[in-house]
């Protein structure tokens, strides 16, 4: 096997070890599955937790990162001179922020 220092040293990396595998799919089509030549085959399975999980992301995947509405609000009062910061909240939050990354 290939040491580590090929990779700092930006060589390519050998191995020794060959898995040839074909990949088909199922009859639906949808869902690729790996079937190595030797005769065994892999299985991975996720918990529900798991599932739960990549449904979460695809939901927050489709949902926009900001609220357009917000930020333009933001920019209009920015820009019209009426948008006020309250430096004690301010620097309240940045004290909060501070001690969650100390707890890290």
């Amino acid at each position: 096997m290939a040491s580590i220092d090929h990779l700092r040293n930006s060589q390519p990396m050998t191995t020794a070890r060959n898995n040839q595998s074909k990949v088909t799919t199922t009859s639906s089509g949808s869902q690729p599955t790996s079937a190595p030549s030797l005769g065994r085959q892999d299985a991975v399975s996720l918990s529900s937790q798991g599932k739960a999980v990549g449904q979460i992301h695809q939901q927050l995947a489709t949902e926009p990162s900001f609220d357009s509405a917000k930020v333009a609000a933001i920019k209009e009062a920015i820009s019209s001179g009426a948008y006020v910061v309250d430096a004690d909240k301010l620097a309240s939050n940045m004290m909060k922020f501070e001690d969650e990354l100390r707890g890290l």
